[in-house]
């Protein structure tokens, strides 16, 4: 497992959907998810800091889990199937652990509430993390598949764009002068 932090959420300029990129702790690679609108704006609103007049649906589900004693230890991206993310939500209750499997979308927006951490399974990585180029913000290959090619070949621009299919025409319609800036 591999943590990871909430980067930003980005709408793509071409269908105006939303993408919450998360971003590796140690490294800068990252792994864009396609979320709704609605847990979006819950994400956003959290990480913000903005207040609400009345409690979100995640604000009421922290609220319950908190009214039955437990605890959510960590969510995490557990699988990636046919282009779809799979999570759960790990929560502590009465001593023992319960796994909640969960849309990744809505267990991130759970876990900004309560300071949970984010884990990505390292095989989701493997098939759907990115690393960017900070200068240019193209796709760069990770020196892991570098080192899968025979006789060092390079990666070229179609493998990328294969290996990143659902996430292709996203990236390249990112404005990415403030990737690395986290959003207040």
């Amino acid at each position: 497992m591999i943590e990871m932090v909430v980067d930003s959420i980005r709408v793509s300029l071409m269908n105006y959907q939303r993408v919450v990129i998360l971003k590796e702790k140690e490294t800068n690679r990252y792994l864009p998810i396609w979320i709704g609108a609605a847990e979006a704006d819950a994400i956003a609103v959290k990480l913000q800091g903005v207040s609400v007049p009345r409690p979100l649906t995640h604000d009421l589900l922290q609220s319950i889990v908190d009214a039955f004693g437990a605890r959510i230890q960590s969510i995490v991206v557990s699988d990636l199937k046919n282009d779809t993310f799979f999570a759960k939500i790990l929560i502590s209750v009465d001593g023992s652990q319960l796994e909640i499997d969960s849309r990744p979308s809505d267990a991130i927006a759970l876990a900004v509430r309560v300071s949970a951490p984010i884990f990505v399974d390292e095989s989701v990585l493997e098939r759907a993390g990115i690393w960017l180029d900070k200068e240019s913000g193209k796709l760069i290959p990770d020196e892991s598949e570098e080192s899968k090619k025979p006789e060092g070949k390079k990666v070229n621009d179609e493998e990328m764009k294969k290996k990143a299919s659902a996430f292709y025409d996203f990236i390249n319609t990112m404005d990415l002068d403030d990737f690395d800036k986290r959003k207040s």
